[in-house]
């Protein structure tokens, strides 16, 4: 039967499976500091930043949110520019402009309590179905699924699921059989029983299936290669993309960067003053001199549907971008404190600007 109309398992199939699920949970789970204080608020802020991003790269960054922001009412005091630079290094800026609106939504709507009901929760910005599911299984005990990338390959694995998860039919059969499974006894350990399966055993590449507590049952392993699924549907390639950017400072020595609009690719962060384009010319267009001489490096930086070759000129002048939120001159010093691009990071490191890498970025 394929998933898209297939039922999720009858419960005399899958009880024993959730008792061996949670039993293997209870002693193998990482001890993150989020599963030690399971409260609403840090339940939440840490679904929001390991979107994305691997755990052990959000833990440092957690701890020093939550000393900053202990709860909504922190956060919702203070403006943008200042979380930025506790988010800075995570990447996917827009999770924190989501997180900071809905903190105020929580203050201003509910008296700084984070709804425990899973329809008003689900209403704050940016909180889509798995955040939904995540905060209000684990912190409040709601039944309810979460399917995330490792819950995805462990179900397509259990069962067997050849078809691609992406498509609509599989989305609904995922869903739902995540939803039968978290329908029982302690849902949010549940849940994260299944995404620390995917985690740490039922891995992309040599899934450690002597140590799965469902490999008994798990129809992938028995059909004789678990590892080929879950089946993606190939993808075209990024666009190449040939930009160049300035290194313009003042007299002073600071740099001038320029902060993208909220919307769009790379919104809110700050960048060098660029354009499409190769050599000098799409500089000029923006105000800027370039300098005589040959450019000072060159990086590349790849996003899903682009993949951007940055060339970086020495310049002189204050850029003018039109429709950039900001255009400020920054010194150094105060570079790792700013949200920056990852295309920008690569760039700077490149010409020898002293700023750190972050989750990788600064490599050429």
């Amino acid at each position: 039967m394929p998933p898209s109309t297939a039922a999720p398992p009858p419960a005399d199939d899958r009880d024993p499976l959730r008792a061996a699920l949670l039993a293997w949970y209870a002693r193998h789970q990482r001890p993150l500091p989020w599963r030690l204080d399971p409260s609403p608020w840090r339940v939440w802020v840490s679904e929001i930043m390991c979107q994305q991003t691997r755990v052990a790269s959000v833990i440092g960054y957690f701890e020093r949110f939550m000393a900053r922001f202990p709860d909504p009412e922190a956060l919702a005091a203070v403006d943008l520019e200042t979380l930025y630079p506790f988010w800075a290094g995570l990447g996917y800026y827009a999770r924190a402009r989501n997180l900071h609106a809905a903190a105020r939504q929580v203050v201003t709507e509910y008296g700084g309590e984070i709804p425990s009901d899973p329809e008003q929760f689900g209403a704050l910005k940016g909180v889509g179905r798995y955040t939904r599911g995540a905060v209000m299984s684990i912190a409040f005990g709601h039944r309810v699924p979460v399917v995330d990338g490792n819950v995805v390959r462990v179900l397509c694995r259990w069962f067997n699921v050849a078809d691609d998860p992406k498509t609509p039919g599989v989305q609904r059969w995922l869903w739902a059989t995540a939803g039968a499974l978290a329908d029982g006894p302690q849902p949010g350990d549940l849940n994260q029983a299944l995404m620390e399966l995917g985690a740490t055993v039922c891995t992309p590449r040599s899934p450690s299936c002597l140590v799965c507590p469902l490999a008994s049952a798990c129809q992938g392993r028995r059909a004789g290669d678990p590892e080929r699924l879950p089946t993606k549907t190939p993808r075209k390639g990024p666009r190449a993309v040939a930009r160049s950017v300035a290194l313009s400072r003042t007299a002073e020595g600071h740099i001038w960067l320029v902060r993208n609009p909220d919307a769009g690719l790379l919104g809110g962060q700050w960048a060098l003053p660029g354009a499409e384009g190769e050599g000098p010319a799409p500089l000029a267009a923006l105000g800027l001199t370039v300098a005589d001489g040959p450019p000072l490096g060159q990086v590349t930086h790849t996003f899903t549907h682009q993949r951007w070759a940055l060339t970086v000129y020495a310049a002189t002048g204050r850029p003018q971008v039109e429709g950039a939120a900001e255009i400020a001159a920054h010194p150094e010093a105060a570079l790792d404190g700013l949200a920056l691009g990852g295309p920008t990071l690569k760039a700077l490191r490149k010409v020898g600007v002293a700023v750190a890498a972050r989750r990788g970025a600064g490599r050429t």
